[in-house]
């Protein structure tokens, strides 16, 4: 199990498998950003994108099953997120293409009002198959403290 004490600043991790499908773009687009580019392929032939894309959102959702889907590989005592500091969508994803993660951990603190978690802020990168950056974020995560009385360092 993976605790506070166990993260290292600069450390990096790569995962994460997922396919995009058009029926899961179709799906998402409808349901929750039903703009034509997402929805019809001759309006989005109209626009830059040139073909349907995922909604930026969806890529969002994609690559937090990819990140739930690591942390249950590889047992962590995460205990949520207070948000997102960045997110940026860098490049369109297209039904067709696969995903995957890389993140680096940029630091972490203890939580003064709660002796038995930590936060840690991480940088993410969500990539197609060409290796293209599709989607970068600033995150920060909960995470329990192995021993919550050890001393709180400054």
């Amino acid at each position: 199990m993976l605790y506070y004490e166990d993260i290292a600043i600069g450390s990096t991790s790569s995962y994460g498998h997922y396919e995009v499908t058009m029926e899961e773009v179709l799906e998402f687009a409808g349901k929750y950003d039903p703009q034509a580019f997402h929805l019809d392929n001759e309006a989005a032939a109209k626009t830059h994108f040139g073909r349907i894309s995922a909604s930026g959102w969806h890529t969002c959702a994609m690559t937090m099953r990819m990140m739930v889907d690591n942390m249950k590989d590889n047992a962590q005592a995460g205990l949520g997120s207070p948000g997102v500091d960045q997110l940026r969508w860098k490049k369109p994803v297209y039904p067709g293409d696969t995903l995957r993660v890389e993140a680096e951990v940029l630091e972490k603190r203890r939580s003064k009002s709660r002796r038995e978690m930590g936060i840690f802020k991480s940088h993410g990168t969500t990539f197609n198959q060409h290796d293209e950056p599709v989607l970068e974020m600033i995150s920060n995560g909960l995470i329990q403290v192995r021993d919550p009385d050890a001393p709180i360092e400054d």
